[in-house]
Order: C-alpha cells, then structure tokens, then sequence
C-alpha cells in the first residue's frame, strides 16, 4: 500500500468513525428531545445526508485507489480549512449540547439558542460541513468526490434549510435551528 493509500484509507476510516459516533450522539440526544414532547420534521429527506456522507468517504478512497489522486501543493491549506471547520463545527454542536442531533426536532415553545457561533451565523454547522466537503477530498487531490458531493449536500441542503424555516415558524427546532431548554 502506497503512502497516499495508506493515508485514504486512515483517514476514510477515522472519518466514518466520527460520523458513526456522531450518529449515535445523536441517537441519544433524539430519546431526551422526544421525552420533552419533540416531534420530528422532514424524515423523509434524511437519507439524502446519508448518501453525501457516505459518497464523500467512498469517493476519497476510490479516487486515491483508482484514479490516482494525490495530495497537491496546497493540501497545508486544505488541511487549515479542515480543521477549521471541524472547529466550527463541534462549537455548533456544543453550543446546542443536548439538542444536536442529526434531524430536525422540533420542541413546542423553546427559544432559538444565540450563543457560540449562532451569534454570528443562522446555520453555522451547515457551513462547516460545506467547507469540510469541499476541503476534505482537496486535502487528498479527491476533486470529483468535492464536486459530486458538494452538488449533492447543496440540494439536500436546500431541501433540508427548508424543512427547519417551516419548523421554526411552527415552534421551534434543533439541529441548524437551534434551541435551548
């Protein structure tokens, strides 16, 4: 196995595991958003997310495999941008603690949460995953899988930001419209 194979499939590898755990994070946060009489909105778009993420891991790793892609010159950049989106991301996440899941939840009456990175930003861990998904396949020389899978979380974003405008104009939601208690 090559050293940029070798790096895929490292890399492909931890980055399903986050996904998985964050999967199951949320798990547990939907039990709790359910006990407070939370009711779910656009379940049926959700498997959209799970074809973009599961593209975005099997495109890195087959484009470093089979089409010979390779880290370029600016993979320190790409690096950067990854890291920085991860930061951005997981401050998203624990400025919603307990309300971030995966979907959308909607919770009668909660108050949008303005702290952390919502001061600033309406759907800041959408624009983190955005620029994960752009910069993660880059980071490898992996450009069809950022081009495919940006093309594809552009549309389930745009159905998915939809779905949480209805649900914040009916109540309010978690996860890219966040709540608190």
């Amino acid at each position: 196995m090559t050293g940029a194979l070798g790096l895929a499939l490292l890399f492909t590898v931890a980055l399903a595991a986050q996904r998985l755990i964050e999967l199951w994070i949320s798990a547990r946060h939907v039990d709790r958003l359910r006990a407070r009489g939370a009711v779910e909105s656009g379940r049926e778009h959700f498997w959209m997310f799970v074809v973009v993420h599961t593209l975005l891991v099997l495109g890195i790793f087959a484009e470093v495999a089979f089409l010979g892609a390779r880290p370029g010159a600016a993979w320190p950049l790409w690096a950067l941008l990854l890291a920085g989106a991860q930061a951005l991301r997981y401050a998203a996440i624990h400025a919603l603690g307990p309300y971030w899941n995966v979907r959308v939840w909607v919770i009668p009456g909660a108050e949008l949460v303005r702290r952390g990175p919502y001061r600033f930003l309406k759907h800041p861990n959408y624009v983190a995953v955005v620029l994960e998904l752009v910069a993660a396949p880059l980071l490898f020389g992996a450009w069809r899988t950022a081009l495919v899978v940006g093309a594809l979380n552009a549309l389930a974003l745009t159905v998915r930001i939809r779905c949480e405008d209805r649900a914040l104009a009916a109540g309010s939601a978690t996860p890219g419209a966040p709540t608190r208690p």
